[in-house]
């Protein structure tokens, strides 16, 4: 996940609700500025991502943070709280601290004041999610939630009562905007909520990420505003409906396939940060690029990057060209490092996830009312 802060919402016309959102340091370069980091993560051994099936359906945790996540602006209660929240399509759950929680990680974040909300109602269910970087287990109630104009009453939601791994993360809680089906509280998302009572003219959200200033990310609901890409948007339909997974035909570097060769899944993930693929197969990727491991990431030399070429992502048989420049980011003292990442999952299937460096090149629609995703060229 890309850290961002929000500073206002914004209508941008009476079917389209557009957040505006601002690219933020993570704690890892906080760390890494001071030299902190190789400690920091000794101390607080975080475990990778999981990934498991209920079912035929899909369940993606939280990925760890890394480098960038999104937040943005929410508000919950009456009258409103505030609070910073990932928009995660990896994730359904909407959930923030609350006032009850004594964790160390719920009192460096904002905690919802329950008895301060005339419209808050409890309920005595209780859940538990696990995340990469991190656990929570909290009860779901139901208050008023507001997402710019957009208002849902008596939404459903998880207040944490523990959280552990989350103390330096600068996030509040997480709104999921993937399927109900894999909701771990079992509470409807907002976005169903949302459509299901009309307060979108169209069930879709999209998806800007600016690629190099602060500001300039949005994410929006119930339309497109075309302005932020170039082009035709090109629909790929998802394998099952329950998920934001596709089908991937290759990955290719120098007219070679290097990776998916006969065919692979793939999640469209606006909560992870980087690309995630198969050790082996990402290991082949970090050799090609002539990248060399250093600490936890892989490094090329910056002044090799206009010499290295694009990796190319064919999904339902339209090639997703990936430049170095954007698949080579830069730490905190300026050194190039490479953007692929292993998962380490045990899965039957070759399985990548396409996170905000994908996305930060491609801008992306999520069609709820015809289970697609639609991709174009990010301006």
């Amino acid at each position: 996940m890309k850290w961002l802060v929000v500073l206002g919402l914004v209508a941008f016309s009476e079917c389209i609700v557009k957040i505006p959102l601002r690219r933020v340091k993570t704690m890892r370069k906080i760390l890494s500025e001071k030299n902190m980091l190789n400690n920091f993560l000794k101390e607080r051994a975080y475990r990778l991502s999981q990934i498991s099936f209920r079912g035929s359906n899909l369940t993606h945790p939280l990925r760890n943070i890394r480098d960038l996540v999104y937040v943005g602006r929410i508000t919950i209660g009456t009258p409103p709280q505030e609070f910073q929240v990932v928009f995660d399509t990896g994730s359904s759950d909407l959930w923030v601290p609350s006032d009850f929680c004594t964790s160390p990680a719920c009192s460096t974040h904002v905690r919802f004041r329950h008895l301060q909300s005339s419209t808050f109602r409890p309920t005595n269910k209780t859940f538990r999610i696990t995340y990469g970087s991190g656990r929570m287990k909290g009860v779901v109630a139901h208050d008023t939630v507001r997402i710019g104009d957009l208002v849902s009453t008596d939404q459903p939601f998880g207040l944490s009562t523990a959280e552990y791994g989350f103390k330096d993360m600068p996030f509040d809680g997480v709104l999921g905007l993937n399927y109900p089906n894999i909701s771990s509280s079992g509470a409807i998302p907002i976005f169903d909520k949302l459509k299901n009572q009309g307060a979108i003219s169209e069930p879709v959200f999209a998806f800007y990420f600016s690629k190099d200033k602060r500001e300039g990310s949005v994410v929006m609901f119930g339309g497109v505003d075309h302005r932020y890409y170039k082009g035709e948007l090109k629909w790929v339909p998802l394998i099952q409906a329950g998920g934001w997974i596709v089908h991937m035909d290759r990955i290719s570097f120098e007219r070679k396939v290097i990776a998916c060769s006969g065919g692979c899944e793939a999640l469209v993930d606006t909560g992870a940060p980087l690309i995630d693929g198969p050790k082996p197969l990402v290991d082949n990727i970090q050799k090609l690029i002539g990248a060399t491991p250093r600490g936890s990431k892989y490094y090329v030399s910056c002044s090799a990057v206009s010499t290295l070429p694009s990796i190319i992502f064919t999904i339902n048989s339209i090639n997703y060209r990936l430049p170095a420049r954007a698949y080579i980011l830069k730490d905190s003292r300026g050194h190039c490092y490479t953007a692929f990442k292993e998962h380490r999952l045990s899965l039957p299937k070759e399985f990548w996830i396409l996170g905000d460096v994908f996305l930060r090149r491609y801008f992306s629609v999520f069609d709820r009312g015809n289970d697609r995703i639609g991709l174009a060229r990010a301006v």
